[in-house]
């Protein structure tokens, strides 16, 4: 499989956000929210997109222009998506996204596995105790 990637860390497999949505089958969204995230998949992102495309958002929910998104799948832009967040969380029973073929919505429990829950609750110990010492944090967040 190829990998391509977006963001600012120079490296392997690291393309322009056109060409990666132009060429991936999945595009899976990892980024924190942030003024340049905020809807960055939106309707123009999603028609650039493959039509056999699947996307994945397990960053934030308002990286995804939620109504652009029904709009892409009910137009069938993209072949289907999944989200482990929404906008808003959790997503009110009526929103209309919910009424959008081939998606897949969960309630923000992508990392809900007994390992990563336990290695989380490690690093925020380890980052305490970091903290209180004075010393820098082994995981910052932010």
């Amino acid at each position: 499989m190829r990998i391509l990637r977006n963001g600012r860390n120079p490296g392997p497999g690291r393309v322009g956000l056109d060409e990666l949505l132009a060429e991936s089958d999945v595009v899976s969204l990892h980024c924190p929210l942030t003024d340049e995230t905020r809807s960055l998949i939106g309707e123009q992102a999603l028609m650039a997109m493959k039509q056999s495309a699947i996307l994945v958002n397990t960053a934030r929910g308002e990286v995804v222009d939620s109504a652009a998104l029904r709009k892409g799948l009910e137009s069938g832009w993209i072949a289907g998506a999944g989200l482990d967040v929404t906008d808003p969380e959790p997503l009110p029973g009526y929103d209309p996204l919910l009424g959008a073929p081939n998606l897949t919505v969960v309630p923000h429990i992508g990392s809900a596995s007994h390992a990563t829950r336990g290695r989380m609750a490690a690093m925020a110990v380890d980052n305490l105790i970091a903290a209180l010492a004075g010393e820098e944090m082994p995981s910052p967040v932010g």
